[in-house]
C-alpha cells in the first residue's frame, strides 16, 4: 500500500521538545548531571555507575551519540538506571527521576531560536499547536509554560499520557484525532530520526530541524522537509501553502 498522499492544506504543527523547542546539551547536560548527584546521594562510585549506563560525561556534563536518553523516555532506559544504582523499586525510581527531571531542567533551560514569535506567528496562520515528548507529560508543561508558549499550545502528550512513545506513532494520531482531522493535515517537527518515524508511520508532514544531536544526513532521508530551526519554519509553511 502506497503512503497517503502529503497535504499542504495544514490544521496543526505537533513540535518535539528536546532538541527542536530546547537546547538538549544546555538543557539537560547539567539537569541530568545534577539528578545522577541527588539519586547517588554524592557517592562518586554511583555517580560514576550512573553515568557509565547512561553513556553520560560527567566531566563534560554532555551525553555520548548513544546515551539512552537522547531519544528515549523514562520507561526505556529507567531500569538501565535503576540496575546502576542497584535498586529493584524501578516504579519508584521513575517517579524519582520524573520529578527531578522536571525541576532541574526548568534551571538550565535554554530555548532554540524564539518559541514565542514562532508559535505567534503559527497562531496567526490558523495553525493549531502540540507538543510531543518522550519527556514526562509534567515535565512538558512545566517547560512549555517556562518558554512563554503555553497560551499557544492546545495539546501535550509525555510518554506517561497515554498513547505511547515516539518512534510509535500514537501522539500522532492523538493530535489529529484531537484537531478532528486526518494526520495528513499533520505537520509533526523534530529532531531525531523516532520524531521523523512517528510522523511518517502516522501519514503526517515529516519536517526535521538541525538543532538536535541528529545531523542532515542522518535526517534528510527520513524527512519530507529539512530546516535549520523552528525560526524557519513559518517561512516554509507558508510558501507551501501558497503553492496550493
Amino acid at each position: 500500500m502506497s503512503p497517503p498522499a502529503r497535504s499542504t492544506d495544514f490544521a496543526g504543527v505537533l513540535f518535539d521538545k528536546d532538541g527542536t523547542l530546547i537546547d538538549f546539551h544546555l538543557t539537560w547536560g547539567p539537569a541530568v548531571h545534577a539528578m545522577i548527584r541527588a539519586l547517588a546521594g554524592g557517592d562518586p562510585a554511583l555517580m560514576k555507575a550512573q553515568a557509565e549506563a547512561l553513556h553520560f560525561s560527567i566531566e563534560d556534563r554532555r551525553f555520548l551519540p548513544s546515551s539512552p536518553l537522547v531519544a528515549g523516555s523514562t520507561a526505556d532506559y529507567g531500569r538501565r538506571w535503576a540496575e546502576a544504582l542497584g535498586r529493584t523499586d524501578f516504579e519508584v525510581l521513575k517517579a524519582e527521576i520524573d520529578a527531578l527531571s522536571a525541576a532541574e531542567s526548568l534551571k538550565a533551560l535554554t530555548p532554540i531560536a524564539e518559541p514565542p514569535a514562532v508559535f505567534s506567528a503559527l497562531s496567526a496562520m490558523g495553525l493549531r499547536i502540540g507538543v510531543a515528548t518522550n519527556d514526562s507529560e509534567r515535565s512538558a508543561r512545566r517547560q512549555i509554560e517556562a518558554l512563554g508558549v503555553g497560551a499557544y499550545v492546545d495539546f501535550v502528550a509525555g510518554y506517561d499520557s497515554g498513547h505511547g512513545g515516539k518512534p510509535d506513532p500514537g501522539m500522532v494520531l492523538a493530535f489529529a484525532a484531537f484537531l478532528g482531522t486526518p494526520a495528513t493535515r499533520v505537520v509533526m517537527v523534530g529532531d531525531s530520526l523516532h520524531d521523523l518515524e512517528a510522523a511518517r508511520t502516522a501519514g503526517a508532514v515529516a519536517v526535521a530541524v538541525l538543532s538536535g544531536p541528529a545531523d542532515r544526513a542522518a535526517l534528510e532521508p527520513h524527512a519530507d522537509f529539512v530546516i535549520e530551526h523552528i525560526g524557519d519554519l513559518p517561512g516554509l509553511l507558508s510558501r507551501l501553502q501558497g503553492a496550493q
